[in-house]
């Protein structure tokens, strides 16, 4: 059995524990890295934002899904480049520690983990919605939060028995997601009303870039898989591979959901269960039921991948020393990131109970445009240091790609708004302080290059 972990500086290796630790396994095949990418990409997004969209942008809110698939097109070029040149845990926050530094790798590590456990949060949100379908008392208070928390305990105790279990039941639980959706969209094109995709009265500048700023959240997901190539047989050759068939795949599914929303439900823009209400539409009630057992299988499919890959990140960044080195402490028995599980699970619950779907989704989207800014930086940056780690995969026209997503990124942010800029802030200013208190309590600083 292959072992991560090899090859970090003494320091940092020292930082996690005076004793010896068992590593993480390397279990995760190439094919089970396509499912968690698929997993990580086709989640509750989609089940929730084809109402949110169109009421942004109306039958214009296709160019915006196309918009984004080319924005998060041009990312998943940059990370597939990037990622072949590691084999460490950790993702964004590996790439951006060996670019450019630990203190930019800590920042970048940690707004990674609030995207992920934002993502816990707001999905949550989701899964609990569409169980109230079938079970009225999830919807709304005590009934919700226990909902929640049943689920976000069972997955957290899959995932503490080890990853391959973690990934064996996300491998089942996406083909469970995709066969609803696939049958949604295979039945719904035959009742698709063509008079309802009338361009006119196109949407304004302002409420485009809001849509397409919400869809990063649907396509966004294929970043969580990178973060895992710790525990991958072959990362540098599987993860590219990975990205583009994920990517791909959801491209394809979500326009043609959104078709089959815009074209049978006349309702769309009010819906909170859209995929749902537009199968009731076509299917009847029997069609509603199926899509939302596929919306339930689907969130909670995603919830068990954030529940695998967040903790990776904490346990990453306190293998180099930068966080307390209780979150590096794996188990005996199973080799799973058992404290990093645990405070995952207990910050994402705590989120989820207190807040909103429209919130979360933008405090999230917030969080994933540093990571994917922070990623296409490490591009330039890694290939003046080819020599040192040389890419399996190279972009056509890297250092343009990689302008690009910077400055789709930066427009993004921008519109993003100041509430959520301010509590993206307070949470990094809260991350810094863990910083400096692991620094403090670590004799033995790591170095600045990771050898991931």
């Amino acid at each position: 059995m292959h072992r991560s972990g090899a090859g970090l500086p003494a320091g940092a290796a020292r930082s996690v524990s005076s004793a010896a630790l068992p590593p993480l396994a390397r279990e995760i095949g190439r094919w089970a890295m396509v499912a968690l990418m698929i997993n990580g990409i086709i989640g509750a997004g989609i089940f929730g934002l084809p109402s949110k969209v169109h009421a942004l942008a109306g039958a214009s809110g296709l160019l915006a899904f196309a918009a984004c698939a080319l924005i998060i097109g041009c990312i998943a070029l940059c990370f597939a480049e990037v990622s072949s040149r590691f084999t460490g845990t950790g993702g964004p926050y590996l790439y951006a520690l060996e670019a450019f530094g630990d203190l930019a790798g800590f920042l970048v590590g940690w707004v990674t983990w609030l995207a992920r456990v934002t993502a816990l949060a707001t999905i949550s949100n989701v899964m609990a919605s569409y169980l109230a379908f079938f079970w009225p008392a999830t919807g709304a208070g005590w009934g919700r939060a226990a909902a929640m928390a049943a689920v976000t305990a069972t997955l957290t105790a899959i995932n503490l028995v080890g990853v391959r279990q973690a990934a064996g039941s996300i491998g089942l639980l996406t083909i469970g997601k995709l066969t609803p959706l696939v049958l949604f969209v295979g039945v719904g094109l035959f009742f698709i009303d063509t008079r309802t995709f009338s361009l006119a009265g196109a949407p304004d500048a302002a409420s485009f870039t809001q849509a397409v700023l919400q869809l990063v959240f649907a396509f966004a997901g294929f970043e969580a898989v990178v973060v895992a190539a710790g525990e991958s047989r072959d990362p540098r050759r599987d993860l590219p591979f990975a990205l583009f068939v994920g990517l791909a795949t959801a491209t394809v599914l979500y326009i043609l959901i959104q078709v089959v929303c815009i074209g049978t439900l006349p309702s769309l823009a009010a819906s909170e269960r859209p995929l749902a209400d537009a199968s009731v539409c076509f299917a009847g009630a029997i069609g509603g039921s199926v899509i939302t057992v596929g919306a339930l299988v689907s969130t909670i499919g995603v919830l068990c991948g954030v529940v695998l890959v967040a903790p990776r990140i904490l346990y990453a960044m306190s293998e180099r020393g930068q966080l307390p080195r209780a979150l590096g402490l794996t188990h005996p028995r199973f080799h799973t990131p058992s404290v990093a599980i645990l405070v995952t699970a207990a910050v994402g619950l705590a989120l989820s109970i207190s807040g909103t779907f429209s919130y979360l989704v933008n405090l999230n989207v917030i969080a994933r445009l540093v990571t994917y800014a922070s990623t296409a930086g490490a591009l330039v940056v890694l290939r003046r240091s080819e020599r040192d780690r040389p890419a399996l995969f190279s972009v056509p026209a890297g250092g343009l790609v990689a302008s690009l997503c910077l400055g789709a990124c930066a427009w993004l942010l921008v519109a993003s708004g100041a509430r959520g800029l301010r509590d993206m802030g307070i949470a990094i200013a809260c991350g810094l302080a863990l910083f400096t208190f692991a620094r403090r309590r670590t004799s033995t600083l790591p170095a600045a290059k990771s050898t991931g």
